[in-house]
């Protein structure tokens, strides 16, 4: 293994970074910027059963320290997936990648992942269970011990690669939830997705987003980030990948001595399209800075 490589639930990668699911599409545009091989894998768009074509506009809105989304996981399904999006990743990475996996019932998530979880470039199903922006599913699984659990096993039961369950910050006890999925079988688990947030208009006296709610991101909710990652990691021995405002080298770093095997990018990517490869490009130097050899070595250091 080399300076910045980590093992992810069994499976090798060159650096911690990974670009997070819809922040990153199928990776087509990036591609275009930079060779993705840098990566040390990438989390493509949230995929359901069917087809989705997301909520109303407006779904986007600024503020002071990020952005708020109301995408609404627009899709095209996981057989489009299958049949269009996976060849072209073939065509532009040579890594394993990163499933990610939503749902309106535990037969939907069943149904995606037992698909995808047969397709030969997929080395992890990132199970979201914590999506803000879509009605009756999504994060409802993740707010509760028995719900996160529920899905957790009836996606094991139908798949045999590594499935990491993504967790909804919305919660007030992380650490419950996130040992519930690892009592249930997850080979690891992955937060924080975005905190569930809004602005009004003062013109129209409205709230901005069509949905009224979307979801907050970028680095206004790294220190909630720091803070859920560094609780779900004393709380299970399975790995744990950290997100949530991360935009820089140092924050890595930060994330992974709060308990993160991996770490993933997510609005900085919308930013700027080259914030993951600056960020790998950065991490030995901030590396060296703070007296770090080998990046494993600093996995949970902050809990002593």
């Amino acid at each position: 293994m080399g300076r910045l490589s980590v093992s992810l639930c069994g499976t090798e990668l060159d650096n911690p970074v990974i670009p997070a699911s819809g922040t990153f599409g199928y990776g087509r545009e990036f591609a275009e910027v930079y060779d993705l091989n840098i990566l040390g894998s990438f989390s493509f768009k949230g995929t359901t059963k069917e087809a989705r074509f997301g909520n109303p506009t407006p779904r986007i809105a600024e503020c002071s320290g990020g952005m708020l989304n109301s995408v609404g996981l627009q899709n095209p399904g996981v057989d489009a997936v299958i049949a269009e999006e996976l060849p072209n990743i073939a065509k532009i990475f040579k890594k394993p990648v990163m499933a990610n996996v939503s749902g309106f019932s535990v037969e939907d998530y069943v149904y995606a992942c037992e698909r995808l979880d047969k397709q030969p470039q997929i080395g992890w199903l990132e199970v979201n269970i914590s999506c803000p922006n879509v009605h009756g599913g999504g994060m409802s699984f993740g707010t509760d011990c028995g719900a996160a659990a529920e899905v957790t096993r009836a996606v094991k039961k139908v798949t045999t690669k590594p499935v990491i369950i993504k967790l909804t910050p919305n919660v007030t006890d992380i650490a419950s939830i996130a040992k519930a999925c690892e009592d249930a079988g997850a080979d690891g688990i992955s937060l924080i997705n975005t905190l569930l947030a809004m602005r009004i208009n003062l013109n129209t006296r409205k709230p901005l987003l069509a949905n009224t709610t979307g979801g907050l991101s970028g680095p206004a909710v790294f220190p909630v980030a720091v803070r859920m990652v560094y609780q779900a990691a004393k709380a299970v021995s399975i790995p744990v990948v950290g997100m949530g405002g991360v935009s820089s080298a140092e924050d890595v770093l930060e994330m992974m001595m709060a308990g993160a095997t991996a770490v993933e990018v997510g609005a900085a990517n919308l930013v700027d399209p080259l914030a993951c490869k600056k960020i790998i490009e950065d991490l030995p130097a901030a590396m060296d800075k703070y007296g770090i050899d080998k990046i494993t070595d600093i996995i949970g250091a902050a809990h002593g």
